[in-house]
């Protein structure tokens, strides 16, 4: 088990990306910049589908201009699926904490790399560099070729051969779901030379890092996990340059996969808490693996070096009995929100990648994945100890007395 090692302010990582103003700063206040000015104090939620205008000359020229480059309109909406004011509030703030030009939100996290791919692939640039384990739908998406797509599959260390001329895009997740492997951004992100990067950032959040800091192009998130931080959003997002983006309206306008208004303003609601959220989830889940890490039930702890909330590990005995046995912590997919959660990959989120592939990937059958929530670790872990049944060893049980536990 690797526990958080690398250089942090406050306690925290930094990864040197400079910011104009604090991360928890801007997670409250990027996006809600205009509000004093309208006389308000929360921003607005703006549930139009339309717009209503007499100047239709004006309109026509307008939509002219976005159907050449995907730009944002200029002057005021004229339909949802062109743009909604409260998602853009959203958009805003998610590039401010990211340190992007630009972001572009979708329906969920799926859609957003829906998007990306179809926006390479319209360039020619159908193949892709990927490296296990990606989350299971993405890697399934891939590999499936659903979207006319071709994928290498490869490590880190085989990227820069893996790439050829009609390559459009490199993608790794960092810390990797559900195993939690970490890859050197800034090095793959060299290896990478003019094709762009993509970083599934989902676990890590802008609060661990930031991968457009480290040469990352696009930063991909399932905005239904800590974005929202609440289980009652879905929605997904792309942190980038303004290139890009323009690129990614012009598919979300053509394929309908819009953010709805009310998401993006559950979503932007999220973001303020955010730092606070993933900072108190890291603490407990670093005991968790602590702890996890010296029980004799215990076969293996996976634990990013960057810490977080996630936690991963393989028992000895039967994960299922595991799942079955919490009575505190819900047994669920997804994650990042307030409550903790735990599943079993090899049977939800990694059940549609083939079995060899997910072994390859290091996915075994007894992994078991926790997202670590608000609750008291003590609580947690009653509930994770009750869970994992059998008896601890002496010396287990002596090492936690000596450790206050």
């Amino acid at each position: 088990m690797n526990l958080p090692t690398q250089d942090t302010q406050d306690g925290f990582p930094v990864d040197g990306l400079p910011a104009r103003r604090g991360l928890a700063t801007e997670a409250v206040h990027a996006g809600r910049e205009d509000l004093v000015a309208l006389g308000l104090h929360a921003p607005p939620l703006d549930l139009s589908t339309t717009y209503p205008s007499h100047d239709s000359r004006g309109e026509a020229a307008r939509l002219d201009a976005f159907a050449a480059d995907g730009a944002e309109l200029a002057g005021p909406p004229v339909y949802a699926r062109l743009g909604n004011p409260t998602v853009a509030r959203f958009e805003t703030a998610l590039a401010r904490l990211e340190g992007t030009e630009s972001a572009v939100a979708f329906a969920s996290g799926m859609a957003a790399l829906s998007a990306v791919l179809l926006a390479r692939n319209a360039l020619g640039l159908r193949h892709v560099v990927a490296v296990r384990p990606l989350y299971g739908c993405s890697d399934h998406l891939l590999n499936a070729g659903l979207l006319g797509s071709e994928v290498t599959w490869t490590d880190p260390a085989g990227i820069a051969d893996a790439l050829r001329p009609d390559t459009g895009l490199v993608m790794v997740e960092s810390p990797a779901n559900p195993t939690l492997a970490e890859v050197d951004l800034r090095a793959v992100a060299h290896a990478c030379g003019s094709v762009p990067l993509l970083v599934d950032n989902t676990f890590a959040t802008p609060v661990l890092q930031r991968p457009a800091g480290h040469g990352a192009r696009l930063v991909l998130h399932s905005a239904t996990k800590y974005l929202g931080g609440h289980g009652d959003v879905m929605g997904g997002v792309v942190a980038c340059d303004e290139e890009m983006a323009r690129r990614l309206r012009q598919v979300r306008f053509a394929t309908g996969a819009v953010l709805h208004p009310l998401a993006g303003y559950l979503l932007l609601r999220g973001l303020s808490t955010l730092p606070v959220r993933v900072r108190a989830a890291s603490v407990t889940a670093a005991e968790l693996a602590r702890r996890l890490a010296v029980d004799p039930r215990v076969a293996r702890v996976h634990y990013p070096r960057i810490g977080g909330a996630m936690v991963a590990f393989e028992v000895h005995g039967d994960p299922h009995s595991v799942i079955a046995g919490v009575r505190l912590i819900t047994p669920a997919v997804s994650l990042g929100s307030v409550d903790t959660l735990i599943q079993h990959p090899a049977s939800i989120s990694h059940r549609i990648v083939d079995e060899t592939d997910r072994h390859g990937a290091g996915v075994s059958d007894r992994l078991l994945r926790l997202s670590v929530g608000l609750e008291d670790v003590e609580d947690l872990w009653t509930d994770l100890d009750g869970a994992l049944g059998g008896e601890r060893t002496e010396g287990a049980r002596r090492k936690e007395m000596a450790e206050g536990r």
